[in-house]
């Protein structure tokens, strides 16, 4: 392939002379390095990651006082996420579940997910939440860092105007940007922008992309993934997709730190979810550094998402739960499981059978859903896919629901 461009059309030399003319962010220097993890690590070296310390463990904890009738009540989240970890850690406390995966001097980046709102997107509640929890294992606030990929989803959501003061937070993408191709924009916002030496490369473009521009088989890897945190807290929301089938941890990963994601479905016909989902996955940085997943299913979408409106909020249920894992792929089969369940009881076949040349024609957007990405990232070693253990293999999905009153 011929390459004309340098990588995401700005050259290395003048990409990380630009990097110089940056402030000092969060108490780190924007510079080539990734963070230094806190020193004297009590967390032995590898454990993190993906599939991380428990794979295929899958705690939910189911709280009925979570939310009703739209009013989602906080001290019930703070009492179910506290559940959902010590059950996943075996700790006999919230501080110390999350002293397991965070210490002093980490820098820690919170993925949300903002485009449900206002019916199913990353609670600021839990978000709050999180934020304690990081802080009670010695994470300074200065060292957090909110965000999504683009930032024009992220300002109608509101989460950001309940931070605390001193969070950084914001969009990889602050601006319009329909290509995505673009990795650097003029200002200094402590989050935009892709790395030009990380990314997922794979025969794959959008319809009608120019084929003589590399950039077009690239997904580059968001700066503030690769150069600004160590460690990245995960929070995606219990959603059907139209193109994916459905939208969880897998696909908040690779989907929101990554650019050029619209080439896995750019047409009904041209749907490749299942594979692109895990390649980007894969990646050695996003492997490492995605510590913890929790999923907010406090509230649902089953069909119609990723998005929600008052519109179609009768696709939309109060779930009441929180589902924790290191194992992103036996969460979002849990989460499968849990949609494909909800539409079966309002009449709706399953996600895997739905499309344009399916079950639902009339009402879907692409020739056929793929939620066998879970699976193919199984393949990939990125967890375990299996509810009952095949012959041959050692691990099986313990999903472990726990009742919180």
């Amino acid at each position: 392939m011929s390459k004309p461009y340098p990588c995401g059309g700005v050259g290395r030399r003048q990409f990380l002379a630009g990097m110089a003319s940056l402030p000092v962010l969060a108490g780190l220097h924007a510079s080539a390095q990734e963070p230094r993890a806190a020193k004297d690590s009590k967390i032995p070296p590898g454990k993190l990651g993906i599939p991380g310390p428990y794979p295929g463990r899958v705690v939910e904890a189911r709280n009925p006082a979570m939310i009703k009738g739209g009013v989602k009540n906080q001290e019930a989240i703070r009492k179910s996420l506290g559940t959902a970890l010590t059950n996943l850690t075996g700790s006999d406390d919230p501080v110390e579940a999350w002293r397991s995966f965070f210490e002093p001097g980490d820098v820690v980046g919170i993925k949300v997910v903002p485009n449900g709102y206002p019916l199913a997107h990353s609670s600021p509640e839990l978000v709050l939440e999180v934020i304690e929890g990081l802080k009670s294992a010695g994470v300074k606030i200065k060292d957090m860092i909110v965000f999504d990929r683009y930032k024009e989803e992220l300002l109608p959501s509101k989460i950001h105007e309940a931070l605390p003061a001193g969070i950084l937070w914001g969009g990889v993408t602050p601006e319009a940007d329909g290509t995505q191709l673009r990795q650097s924009w003029p200002g200094n916002d402590p989050v935009a922008g892709y790395d030009p030496d990380e990314f997922m490369e794979m025969n794959l473009v959008s319809h009608g992309a120019d084929l003589k521009d590399d950039r077009n088989f690239r997904s580059h890897l968001a700066l503030v993934v690769t150069r600004r945190v160590n460690k990245l807290v995960m929070l995606p929301v219990l959603k059907d997709h139209g193109s994916a089938g459905v939208t969880g941890a897998l696909k908040n990963m690779s989907h929101g730190l990554t650019n050029n994601v619209a080439r896995s479905h750019s047409t009904p016909d041209t749907n490749v979810c299942n594979q692109f989902i895990p390649q980007v996955v894969n990646h050695p940085i996003i492997r490492k550094k995605c510590v913890l997943q929790i999923m907010d299913a406090i509230r649902g979408v089953y069909q119609g998402g990723p998005f929600s409106s008052e519109q179609n909020a009768h696709w939309t249920w109060e779930y009441n739960a929180l589902m924790v894992a290191t194992d992103p792929v036996a969460l979002d089969h849990v989460e499968w499981d849990i949609i494909d369940a909800k539409r079966k009881s309002m009449g709706l076949a399953p996600v895997g059978s739905v499309g344009k040349l399916g079950a639902d024609a009339e009402r879907e957007g692409f020739d056929i859903r793929q939620p066998q990405h879970i699976a193919l990232a199984a393949n990939l070693g990125l967890g375990i896919f299996d509810h009952k253990s095949p012959l041959g293999r050692k691990f099986q999905i313990d999903h472990r629901v726990v009742q919180v009153l």
